[in-house]
């Protein structure tokens, strides 16, 4: 059976809308269609992503407090794979939630002046709109968001999906790699 998921207030193209579901969106649910702001200003839409193949979305904790040291050495080995990203048709999306007073500036902390590699968006989500449409929210103290990866296809159906219920188990960019080369 397919869930249908819709994120909803802030993000742009559905507000006020959320069908609730149990979990996090799992292998074969459809998503409905989001958009969020980047550093930027502009912003991303999920559709506009999967137009020529598919997306992979990684979902990072954002700031609980600090930076975390585990998301830094994630997006720091999805971005060295970049090209090996670009060869399978892939974009990738990552998302950076938190409270929304200075969400971008710890954004751009985060990234330490480091350039977003391209095929690559870097996204915000303000006061977890989106973490908690996609049942995310990981509330407890000095927590954010659960550590996760999807592949979404040009229907917007979940492919593949990895959520770590802790700090460690997150995806690698091997593992997604071959998981888009196994969808193909």
């Amino acid at each position: 059976m397919t869930r249908l998921l819709s994120v909803a207030a802030c993000v742009l193209l559905v507000p006020g809308l959320l069908v609730a579901a149990e979990g996090p969106p799992a292998e074969g649910d459809t998503v409905s269609d989001f958009e969020l702001p980047v550093l930027d200003g502009e912003t991303v839409k999920l559709s506009d992503l999967t137009q020529e193949g598919p997306a992979v979305v990684v979902v990072l904790r954002g700031f609980p407090g600090y930076q975390c040291p585990l998301c830094r050495v994630q997006a720091a080995g999805f971005g060295k794979s970049a090209k090996k990203f670009a060869d399978a048709g892939a974009k990738v999306l990552m998302i950076y939630p938190g409270d929304v007073d200075d969400l971008a500036a710890k954004a751009k902390q985060f990234l330490g002046g480091q350039k977003v590699p391209d095929g690559f968006t870097f996204a915000l989500d303000p006061g977890y709109t989106f973490i908690n449409a996609w049942n995310l929210r990981w509330d407890a103290e000095r927590e954010t968001a659960y550590p996760s990866t999807f592949i979404i296809d040009q229907d917007l159906t979940v492919e593949w999906a990895k959520v770590s219920e802790g700090h460690g188990g997150r995806s690698k960019p091997n593992e997604v790699l071959k998981a888009l080369a196994d969808g193909e």
